[in-house]
Order: C-alpha cells, then structure tokens, then sequence
C-alpha cells in the first residue's frame, strides 16, 4: 500500500454538541469566499462514513454524548478531532450545569483545540490546517504497520506452514488501529 493511496482532499464532519450557534456561525463562515478553507482542498460534508476530520462545537452532555461517540466510531481511520470554541474544550460557562460532562475530549480523544467564544474562522482554520499534519502522521502510521505487519506474519507462517498449511492473513481495522496507536507511542 502507497501512501498516494490512502491521501486523499480532507473531508469535515461538522456536530454542533449543545452550543449557542456562535461558532457555528464561525465554522460556516470558513466555507465563504473570505475566508475560503476550500484552497486546503478541504471539504465539507454531512456523511461521517466520508470524513478524515470531526469538528465539535459546544459542550458534551449526558444526551448527547452516545451521538458524539456514534459519529466518531462511524468515521474511518485514521481520523482527527477538532474542538471548537471553549465549551468543546472544557464545557465554558456551561461547565458547571448538572446535566454537562464537560469538553469532547471526555467521551472522545481530541487532537486539536481551538478556544474562543466564539472561535474565531482564522483560528478554526489554523487548528483544522494543523490537525491535518496529525491527519498525515496517522496515515503514515499505518502504511508503515501494513507494509511491516505481511513480513511479520510471513515469518509466523514458515513457522507454523509444517504444522498447518498457510492461510492468507485478514486485517481488521481493530488491529491496524493497535498497531498504529503503539507506533505512535514510541
């Protein structure tokens, strides 16, 4: 697998947790022509299955909180979350209400953030452009664990060839994201 492969333009998946619409506001005023996120070659979209990059505005609640998840679990990897505006980082001065959990980053993990109430285009743009570097680590990630991984498995067969015959090996995405996630680590 080539890395001209798995690049592709980013797609955003914009979720609007429990906010006031400010940086909603915000956020569809980066697809104007005056701000024009669109010459990163980024696109909007509406379908998670599509996505490379989640966008959250407001805080997490308890009701919202299984969608925020459904969303983040129904994205392809690799992936990256972006928070927007201080209550997806931490709640803001929703924070202390009884039903709100806090910032995305308790139900998901979160690679970038962007505080600001609300956020400003120019820095939602800059968190987006940045979590695209995260974007192109992860993919690298895991062409690196698929190109190591058949060579790995193809000692294990010689191995085990004398006592079974060899069946060609499947990859889940559960074990790609193993090994990139610990690739990342080191």
């Amino acid at each position: 697998m080539s890395a001209a492969y798995v690049t592709k333009s980013p797609w955003v998946v914009h979720y609007d947790g429990s906010s006031c619409n400010g940086c909603d506001i915000e956020v569809l005023a980066c697809l104007t022509p005056m701000y024009d996120v669109e010459r990163f070659g980024i696109i909007n979209c509406g379908n998670p299955k599509h996505a490379d990059v989640f966008l959250v505005t407001g805080s997490v609640n308890e009701q919202n909180k299984g969608i925020v998840k459904q969303i983040y679990d129904q994205m392809p990897e690799p992936k990256v979350v972006v928070a927007v505006g201080i209550c997806a980082c931490s709640g803001g001065i929703f924070k202390d209400c009884y039903n709100v959990m806090g910032g995305v980053d308790q139900v998901i993990p979160v690679d970038a953030y962007v505080p600001g109430c609300a956020a400003r285009p120019e820095a939602i743009i800059d968190a987006v452009v940045k979590g695209l570097g995260v974007l192109q680590a992860k993919r690298d990630a895991m062409v690196n664990a698929a190109s190591e991984a058949p060579v790995e498995i193809a000692e294990e067969a010689v191995t085990e060839e004398k006592k079974t015959p060899a069946v060609p090996p499947i990859f889940t995405m559960a074990e790609i994201k193993v090994n990139t996630m610990d690739h990342l680590k080191k």
